[in-house]
């Protein structure tokens, strides 16, 4: 075994992929998380004993102190869309990650590396952006040598974005867009996994990195290329950022009165906010090819996840080639 790695978070989308490579580098590895019954699944990525689930509540001190107890290198990868009423951005990507970090150096860890966001700025006027740019700034303060990786949206089997939309178009006409010209720059989570583990791999290795995709498209362009995809026709209609950010509103005060039981996924009045930027790559940060990574391109994953929702599912193809065919009869 290569030593002991603490992940927190690492049951959820970034992370198990992060814990994949980092059995099959022979690291044991602890996956911290809240309710370690749920994350049961991440044993089998490792040799029997080699991968540990243990539940963490990483606004404790003594959980988290506990966690990072004897580990070699201590991986984030704990993150928020949306706040609830025990769940705040302020809490878990600024206070909570500075602890980790503060407490990963308590304990005599090599290497700490923090999965935050493209955006991520202390000044921001999203408090969701905003948190996240403190949070860097408390792990920076506590552990100065820190690796922090800030991807673009995050797409793969189990992402939230394209599943999303897909999702929408399998059942309406129209899908939905804010902010349609805003740029993104899709990065595949297989290869933020790889970022980390070259961070992991290279004690030189320090400081921000930008992770984004080979491929800068508008918010709308990515939307018609997962239509493609998935083989629907939709119309992709724009709403007014006021009509959006009032429709935000009134759900974000929908779940605040019914006092938890309601939680706004749709969209919130902050994520507008965010929409209103560019999600790109700056150019001001370390990139992927800094770590010696050739990121992914969108179309080279795809049609892995994305099938399930065409008309015919994994069956597409062989009924594009059966109509290919049948017309290729009716000219002769």
């Amino acid at each position: 075994m290569s030593g002991i790695a603490t992940v927190f978070g690492g049951s959820g989308f970034v992370g198990r992929y992060i814990v994949q490579r980092l059995a099959r580098a022979k690291w044991r590895v602890r996956v911290a998380v809240r309710r370690p019954n749920e994350a049961l699944f991440v044993r089998p990525y490792g040799t029997p004993g080699q991968v540990e689930v243990v539940g963490t509540n990483i606004r404790n001190e003594q959980s988290v102190a506990r966690a990072v107890k004897g580990a070699d290198v201590v991986i984030n990868c704990v993150g928020i869309l949306v706040e609830t009423r025990s769940q705040k951005f302020s809490a878990v990507h600024g206070e909570a990650a500075g602890r980790v970090a503060r407490l990963a150096a308590a304990a005599g860890a090599r290497r700490l590396i923090h999965i935050s966001s493209i955006g991520a700025d202390p000044e921001s006027e999203s408090r969701y952006a905003r948190s996240k740019g403190l949070g860097e700034a408390a792990i920076l303060d506590a552990f100065g040598e820190a690796v922090i990786l800030r991807p673009s949206v995050v797409f793969g089997p189990e992402d939230r974005f394209f599943n999303k939309f897909a999702a929408i178009a399998r059942l309406s006409p129209v899908v939905p867009v804010i902010c349609g010209n805003t740029r993104f720059q899709p990065v595949y989570v297989g290869d933020i996994a790889a970022a980390a583990m070259s961070a992991v791999e290279n004690n030189g290795c320090s400081g921000i990195f930008e992770l984004g995709g080979p491929e800068v498209e508008s918010f709308r362009s990515l939307l018609q290329r997962m239509l493609f995809c998935i083989r629907r026709r939709r119309l992709v209609l724009e709403i007014p950022l006021p009509l959006a950010r009032m429709k935000a509103g009134s759900l974000d005060i929908l779940q605040f009165v019914s006092a938890g039981l309601f939680v706004n996924r749709f969209i919130t009045l902050d994520q507008t906010r965010q929409l209103g930027h560019d999600n790109t790559v700056s150019g001001n940060e370390g990139v992927f090819s800094d770590l010696g990574i050739d990121p992914t391109a969108m179309d080279a994953v795809f049609d892995s996840y994305l099938y399930r929702f065409r008309p015919s599912g994994q069956f597409t193809a062989i009924h594009e080639s059966s109509a290919v065919i049948r017309k290729g009869g009716e000219r002769h």
